[in-house]
């Protein structure tokens, strides 16, 4: 599934959707399930891998 414009596809850990991961993606980045809408980590690049992205708490940035 590997194309020019994604660097390869992952299942989400919340629905098993299969998401395309666009190229130029890097590891921290936060994507969103296009099927159950979770916001995703990329937590690897090799193998491609996905976590769901912590909760952000009220008291992060101040």
């Amino acid at each position: 599934m590997t194309s020019e414009v994604t660097i390869g596809a992952a299942e989400c850990p919340e629905c098993a959707a299969l998401l395309a991961v666009p190229r130029g993606t890097v590891a921290g980045e936060i994507l969103p399930c296009g099927e159950c809408l979770a916001e995703l980590e990329v937590t690897l690049l090799e193998p491609l891998t996905l976590a769901l992205a912590p909760e952000v708490e009220e008291d992060w940035g101040e």
